[in-house]
C-alpha cells in the first residue's frame, strides 16, 4: 500500500483501499461518525483533509498504461482481455487524477494509429474483386468501430474530464474516425476501388439485378461518418446518374408510347426515391431526384406533349393523364406547358364541332358532352387547378364564337327540345341538372342577342300551342337566364308568361258571358290575348274560316273590347289550334290539329275529294304554308287524307281524298307538330330581325357616347362602342353605321380631321 500514516494514532479513514493499484478521491469517504462515541456524549466529530496529498509510487503510471495497453491490443486483436473493466476504467480515473492525461491521451492515440496503419495492407492486393474488396473494407470499417467503443467504454474518464476540457482535442470516437479516414479512406487507392465497387453495385441494381443492400446501407454510412461521402461519393454518383438517364431518356422516347414511358419515369422515380431511404445519405434526395426529373422528364416536355397528349385525352385515359399532370407538376415550367397544350387541344376539338355545318343537329349535345369530359379530367387528373378552370374558359369561349350566332341559335333549340312536352328524357331533377349545364355553354356566348330571339320564339309556341313541358322548368330556366344576363334581358320573355296568366282570367270571365248568350253554339272557344311588344313579330295570315268561327270571333271581339276600350285587336290564325272529332269506318278519333289543318279537314265534310287548288280556293291559305298543312295530313304518320298520285311532296296539281279507312291505335291522335317546326323563313326571319335590332342598338350607342363626349376621334368611338355592346360586331360595321348617322345628321365630320366626329344637337 502507498501513502504516509498520520500523526494522530488510529485514523478512523485509510487514504487507500485494498490492492487495487490506485487512489480514491481524498475527503470521498465521509461519515461513520459517532461510532466511538457514547450514546448521549456532547463532543462533534470533525473531518479535516489530509495534511498533505498522497504520492504515487514511481513506477505507477507505467505499470498501469503496461495493463491498459494490454488490455487496448487485446480488443485490437479480439482476444479476452486479463482484468476487470471496472478495474481498467478506476485505473483510468486515477492515473487522470494525478494530472497524467495528457500523456495517457498521447499513449491512446498512437496504439490507435498504428492498429489503424497496419490495415491498409490487407487492401493493397490486387487479386481481389469488387465485392470481396467491399466486404473487406465494410468488415474492417464494423471492427474498428466495435473497438472504439469498447476502448472509449474504459477511458470514459479521460474522454470526459480532459478532452472535454480541451476543445482543440477530438473525442476518442473522433480521433478514430479521423485515423481512419486518414490511413484507411484517404489511401487513394483504396478510396478508388470502394467508391468503383459501391457505383458498380448500384449500376447493377438500377438493371434490375438484386445487390447486398445491406453492406451499400454500411459502406455509405461509414463515409458520411468519415465526412468524406459528399466530396469522393456524392459528386460521381450524380455524375453517372445523370449519364444514366440522359442515355435512357433518348432512347426510351423513340421506342416508347407515352403513357408506357410516364410509367417507367415515374417507377425510376420510385425507385431512387426508395434507394435514399435504403441506403444513400439524406441529402442526396434532392440532387438526385432533380437529375432523373430534369434527364427524364424536363428535356422531353414538348416531345411528350406532342406525342401522346391529344390521343391520352381523346380516349379519355384518366390514370395516364392523371400520371402526366402529377409528373409534370414537379419540372419547372412543366404545369404550364401541360396547360398550354390542354387550352390548344379544347380550342381544336371544340372547333371542329362549332364551325362543321354538317354537325349542327348534334352540336349542342357534343358540346355538353366534351364540356363534362373536360370537367371530369381537370376534377380528377388536374385536381381542380384554378389554372386549369380559367384555361379551359378561355378555350371555350374562344372556338364557341368562332362561329358567329349559329351556336346560340342551336343551343336556343336545344333547351326547347328539352322544355317540350313529350320530351321522357329526364325527370324534373335531372331536367333541372341539364338546364344548369346548357347555361353553362350559354355563358360562353358573344352573341346572346340571337339567343334571346329564337328562345322567345320557341317559348312562344311551346306557349301557345300548349306544348310546355312543366312551368316549374320554364320558371326555372328564366330565372337562370335573369341571373346571368339581368332583368333587362328577360323582362320581354316574364311578360309572354303574365300575358298567359292574365289570359285564364279572360277565358273565366268569357265562359261566364257565354252562358249568358241566347246562342252560345257547339265550339268551346279559347283566346291568348298577347302584348305585341313583349311576344314575336308574326306577319298576319287572312284565311277564310267557317261563318261558325268567325261568328265566335266578333263576340269575343265585343266580349274583350267592352271590358278594355281603346285596344285593337289582331288575329294570329297561324298560331291556332283546334280538337276536331272524325267518323271512320273503325270507329271515333279525336284529332289535335292547327287551324290550317283544321279548315283542310272541315272542308271533306261537304265531300270526298278535292284538289289542291279548290282547297287553296276554300281556305285561303298562303301556297307554301297549304302545301306543308297537306303534306303533314296526307304524307305524315297518320294519314287522315290520301294523296293522289302518290309522293312525299305536294305539287300544284295533286288531288286529295278523305281516307274513311283510316285506323289508329290512339283515341286522340296529334298531327299539329307541323306548328312546332321551324320552317327556313322563320329561320331567316329571326335572324334578319336579331341583325336589325343590333343595327338600332349600335346606333343608340353611338349617339349615346356622343351626346355625353360631344367631339371624339374615330378610334376612340370605336373602342368606347366596343365596351358598350354585348354582341360581337366587325369594325365595317361599325364604320357603316357611323356613316348612317353622319348622313342623317345625328353627327358630323370634322372638317380639318376627317377622322374626328361632333355631336349635332
Amino acid at each position: 500500500m502507498a501513502g504516509e500514516p498520520q500523526k494522530k494514532p488510529q485514523p478512523p479513514f485509510s487514504a487507500l483501499v485494498g490492492h487495487t493499484n490506485g487512489l480514491t478521491k481524498a475527503a470521498s469517504l465521509a461519515a461513520v461518525a459517532g461510532a466511538r462515541s457514547g450514546a448521549g456524549a456532547s463532543k462533534k466529530l470533525v473531518i479535516k483533509n489530509f495534511r498533505e496529498r498522497p504520492t504515487l509510487p514511481d513506477n505507477y503510471t507505467q505499470e498501469t498504461w503496461q495493463k491498459l495497453h494490454e488490455a487496448v491490443r487485446a480488443i485490437q486483436n479480439s482476444t479476452s482481455i486479463k482484468y476487470n473493466l471496472e478495474e481498467l476504467y478506476q485505473a483510468v480515473e486515477n492515473v487522470c487524477s494525478y494530472k497524467a492525461s495528457p500523456t495517457l491521451y498521447r499513449q491512446l492515440r498512437q496504439v490507435c494509429e498504428d492498429h489503424v496503419k497496419a490495415q491498409i495492407l490487407q487492401f493493397r492486393e490486387d487479386s481481389l474483386d469488387s465485392l470481396l474488396f467491399l466486404k473487406k473494407i465494410n468488415k474492417c470499417w464494423q471492427d474498428h468501430c466495435r473497438q472504439m467503443i469498447m476502448i472509449r467504454s474504459i477511458f470514459l474518464f479521460l474522454d470526459r474530464t480532459y478532452v472535454l476540457q480541451n476543445s482543440m482535442l477530438p473525442s476518442i470516437w473522433d480521433m478514430g474516425l479521423e485515423l481512419f479516414r486518414s490511413h484507411v479512406i484517404s489511401d487513394k487507392q483504396v478510396q478508388t476501388k470502394t467508391i468503383d465497387g459501391i457505383l458498380l453495385l448500384i449500376e447493377r441494381e438500377r438493371n434490375g439485378e438484386a445487390v447486398d443492400r445491406s453492406l451499400l446501407r454500411s459502406l455509405l454510412s461509414m463515409l458520411s461518418d468519415l465526412q468524406v461521402y459528399k466530396d469522393s461519393f456524392e459528386q460521381r454518383f450524380l455524375e453517372d446518374t445523370n449519364c444514366l438517364y440522359t442515355a435512357e431518356g433518348q432512347k426510351l422516347m423513340q421506342e416508347r408510347e407515352v403513357p408506357e414511358y410516364l410509367h417507367h419515369v415515374n417507377r425510376r422515380l420510385e425507385e431512387e426515391a426508395d434507394r435514399v431511404v435504403t441506403y444513400l445519405d439524406h441529402a442526396t434526395q434532392k440532387p438526385l431526384i432533380a437529375c432523373v426529373e430534369r434527364q427524364l422528364l424536363g428535356e422531353h416536355l414538348a416531345a411528350i406533349l406532342q406525342k401522346g397528349l391529344d390521343s391520352l385525352l381523346n380516349e379519355n385515359r384518366i390514370a395516364d393523364l392523371t400520371q402526366m399532370y402529377q409528373l409534370f407538376s414537379r419540372v419547372k415550367n412543366g404545369q404550364q406547358l401541360l396547360l398550354q397544350y390542354w387550352s390548344e387541344y379544347i380550342k381544336t376539338f371544340g372547333t371542329t364541332i362549332v364551325v362543321n355545318p354538317e354537325r349542327d343537329k348534334d352540336m349542342v349535345q357534343e358540346l355538353l358532352d366534351f364540356k363534362d369530359k373536360v370537367d371530369h379530367i381537370i376534377e380528377v387528373c388536374f385536381q381542380k387547378n384554378e389554372k386549369c378552370i380559367n384555361l379551359m374558359k378561355e378555350s371555350f369561349e374562344t372556338f364557341i364564337n368562332k362561329r358567329p350566332n349559329k351556336p346560340a341559335e342551336l343551343i336556343a333549340k336545344h333547351v326547347d327540345s328539352k322544355l317540350r312536352a313529350g320530351n321522357k328524357e329526364a325527370t324534373d331533377e335531372e331536367l333541372e341538372r341539364i338546364l344548369d349545364k346548357i347555361m353553362i355553354i350559354f355563358r360562353f356566348i358573344h352573341g346572346k342577342d340571337v339567343f334571346e330571339a329564337f328562345y322567345k320564339k320557341d317559348l312562344a309556341k311551346r306557349l301557345l300551342v300548349g306544348k310546355s313541358a312543366s312551368v316549374d322548368a320554364e320558371k326555372s330556366m328564366l330565372s337562370k337566364l335573369k341571373h346571368e344576363c339581368g332583368a333587362a334581358f328577360t323582362s320581354k320573355l316574364e311578360g309572354m308568361f303574365k300575358d298567359m296568366e292574365l289570359s285564364k282570367d279572360i277565358m273565366v270571365q268569357f265562359k261566364q258571358y257565354m252562358q249568358n248568350q241566347s246562342d252560345p253554339g257547339n265550339i268551346d272557344l279559347t283566346v291568348n290575348i298577347l302584348t305585341m311588344g313583349y311576344w314575336p313579330t308574326y306577319t298576319p295570315m287572312d284565311v277564310l274560316l267557317p261563318p261558325e268561327m268567325v261568328k265566335l270571333q266578333e263576340i269575343f271581339k265585343t266580349f274583350y273590347l267592352g271590358k278594355h276600350s281603346g285596344r285593337k285587336l289582331q288575329w294570329q290564325t297561324s298560331l291556332g289550334h283546334a280538337v276536331l272529332k272524325g267518323e271512320f269506318k273503325e270507329g271515333k278519333k279525336e284529332f289535335q290539329v292547327s287551324l290550317f289543318q283544321t279548315l283542310v279537314l272541315l272542308m271533306f265534310n261537304e265531300g270526298d275529294e278535292f284538289s289542291f287548288e279548290e282547297i287553296k280556293m276554300a281556305t285561303g291559305i298562303e301556297e307554301n304554308e297549304l302545301k306543308r298543312t297537306l303534306q303533314s295530313l296526307a304524307c305524315g304518320k297518320a294519314r287522315v287524307l290520301n294523296k293522289i298520285p302518290r309522293g312525299k311532296d305536294v305539287e300544284d296539281g295533286d288531288e286529295f281524298i278523305f281516307n274513311a279507312d283510316f285506323k289508329h291505335k290512339l283515341f286522340r291522335i296529334k298531327i299539329n307538330q307541323i306548328q312546332m317546326k321551324e320552317t327556313v323563313e322563320e329561320q331567316v326571319s329571326t335572324t334578319e330581325r336579331v341583325f336589325q335590332d343590333r343595327q338600332y342598338q349600335i346606333d343608340a350607342a353611338i349617339v349615346r357616347i356622343m351626346k355625353m363626349r360631344k367631339t371624339l376621334g374615330h378610334n376612340l368611338l370605336v373602342s368606347e362602342l366596343y365596351n358598350q355592346l354585348t354582341f360581337p360586331v366587325k369594325p365595317g360595321d361599325l364604320k357603316k353605321r357611323i356613316e348612317s348617322l353622319i348622313d342623317r345628321e345625328y353627327m358630323e365630320r370634322d372638317k380639318d380631321n376627317p377622322n374626328q366626329y361632333h355631336y349635332v344637337a
